[in-house]
C-alpha cells in the first residue's frame, strides 16, 4: 500500500497534465494585451503580436535597438559603442525593446510576481528564438539580491533561467555574487559599470557555449559583467539574453 500511495499521486499528476493540455487545445483562451478570444495555445491575438516593439534591427553583441538595417546585413550588425569596445559576452538575443506594453508586462512580472505575464514574456521570447538564434550548452542566470529578493517576494531572474532553461532542455548553472552591490537604478553608464565590475563569479568550470540571463537589459552592465566571469570559468562564447532592451535614448 505504501508503494501504491507514492505512485498513484505521480499517475493523478500526469493526467492531471495531460487532461490540462487537452483543455488548453479545445478552449479558447484571451489575448493577454486586448483580451479578444485566441486559439493555437498562445496567449496573444496575431494584430497585438504584429504591433510588438520587437528589437530586430540591433546591435548583435549588445542588443541596443538600431535604425533599420537591411536583412543581408543583420548578421553583422554592430553599434559603434561595441565597434569601439567589444562587450564581454560574444551575442546577444534580447528579442523585445523595453517599451509600451513591454513596460507594463514586465513591471507586472517583476513587481508583482505575476507568473501569467511571466509566462506570456517567455512565450515571446521562445516565438523569436530561430535557427539563426544563438544558443548554448548551459544557463546561468545574473544572482539576485538578497535584499531586493525580500523585498519582491520572489526571484524573478531565477524564475525566468529556470523557465527558459525547462522550455530549451537545457542545465542551469548557478553563478555567484563576489559583493553585494547597490541598486543600478538612478546610475548613468558609466557609474552602473562601475558598481558591477568583478561582481560574479562561477565556481565551477563551465562548457565552451554558455547563455546569461536577465530579465531586462538597460546598458549591458550587469550581463557583461556575468559574461567576463563566464569567460573566467573556461566559457568561449557567451550569449547574453533578457526579455527586452532599454534603447539607449532612454537611459
Amino acid at each position: 500500500m505504501r508503494r501504491g500511495s507514492k505512485i498513484l499521486p505521480a499517475v493523478a499528476r500526469e493526467l492531471l497534465a495531460w487532461i490540462n493540455a487537452q483543455l488548453k487545445k479545445a478552449l479558447p483562451g484571451y489575448c493577454a494585451f486586448c483580451r479578444v478570444a485566441v486559439a493555437d495555445g498562445v496567449p496573444w491575438c496575431a494584430d497585438c503580436y504584429a504591433e510588438m516593439p520587437w528589437n530586430h534591427s540591433a546591435c548583435r553583441l549588445c542588443a541596443e535597438p538600431l535604425p533599420t538595417a537591411s536583412l543581408e546585413s543583420m548578421a553583422s550588425l554592430r553599434c559603434g559603442r561595441c565597434l569601439r569596445q567589444p562587450p564581454a559576452q560574444t551575442a546577444a538575443w534580447v528579442p523585445l525593446r523595453y517599451e509600451g506594453r513591454m513596460i507594463r508586462l514586465i513591471q507586472r512580472y517583476k513587481f508583482s510576481a505575476d507568473a501569467r505575464a511571466g509566462e506570456v514574456l517567455i512565450q515571446l521570447m521562445l516565438a523569436s528564438l530561430n535557427s539563426s538564434s544563438e544558443q548554448g550548452e548551459a544557463l546561468i542566470g545574473v544572482p539576485g539580491q538578497r535584499e531586493r529578493t525580500r523585498e519582491h517576494g520572489f526571484d524573478h531572474t531565477a524564475w525566468l533561467t529556470q523557465r527558459l532553461a525547462a522550455h530549451l532542455n537545457l542545465p542551469v548553472i548557478e553563478a555567484e555574487r563576489s559583493r553585494e552591490t547597490p541598486s543600478q537604478r538612478g546610475l548613468d553608464r558609466i557609474s552602473r559599470r562601475r558598481n558591477v565590475k568583478r561582481a560574479f563569479l562561477v565556481p565551477q568550470p563551465l562548457p565552451a557555449t554558455v547563455m546569461v540571463v536577465d530579465d531586462v537589459m538597460t546598458t549591458g552592465a550587469t550581463l557583461e559583467s556575468l559574461a567576463s566571469a563566464c569567460h573566467k570559468a573556461g566559457a568561449e562564447h557567451v550569449t547574453a539574453v533578457a526579455f527586452a532592451r532599454t534603447p539607449s535614448t532612454r537611459i
